[in-house]
Parts: C-alpha cells; structure tokens; sequence
C-alpha cells in the first residue's frame, strides 16, 4: 500500500529514505570516514564531490596497513578517485579505545 501523502507522511529529515547521493550531499562541511579497496582508509572533511563519488577531503589522516603494520599519513588536502572507494561513513572514524 502506497501511503499519502500529508498526514502519516514519513519526514523528509529521516536518512533512512535518502539516496545516497543526498547523503553524501549533507555530509559536505564535516568529517567523513572513506574506507578504499586495498589497504587504506581515509578520515576528513568533505569538500566535496561528483556524479562519480570523486571526492575533495581536506585535513585527512591516511591509514595504510602494510606488513610492518600502520603506516599514518597527513594530509592538508587529497583527490579520491570514486572507482576506489569500497564505503563511506559519515562522522568519521570512531575511537579506538572501545
């Protein structure tokens, strides 16, 4: 069943029925988590991006993990190719102190 809309209406404020691409849209301004295919993760601030998720971050912390372990990386700014990223998740990176 289709509901109606007006009354018993879903808010529009909800992100569970935003495209992705809202999303993505509302999280432009604030810390991002960008988890790469391979070995690498990146958390910054979004500046922003385009049809093909092709990201501007600023103030990033890149993560690689090799054979020696971590390898942490600062950057002032970064060029993400969309075709890399493997997930996205808004807010950032949580602590590791769980």
């Amino acid at each position: 069943m289709i509901a109606p809309k007006g009354k018993g209406a879903l808010p529009q404020g909800n992100p569970s029925h935003l495209l992705p691409a809202e999303l993505i849209d509302r999280c432009i301004g604030s810390r991002i988590w960008v988890i790469m295919k391979g070995d690498k993760e990146l958390v910054g601030l979004l500046r922003g991006f385009d049809v093909y998720v092709n990201m501007v971050l600023e103030d990033v912390e890149e993560t690689e993990m090799t054979p020696d372990g971590k390898k942490v990386t600062k950057l002032d700014q970064i060029l993400l190719n969309g075709n890399n990223i493997a997930v996205l998740v808004p807010g950032g990176k949580p602590d590791d102190t769980a």
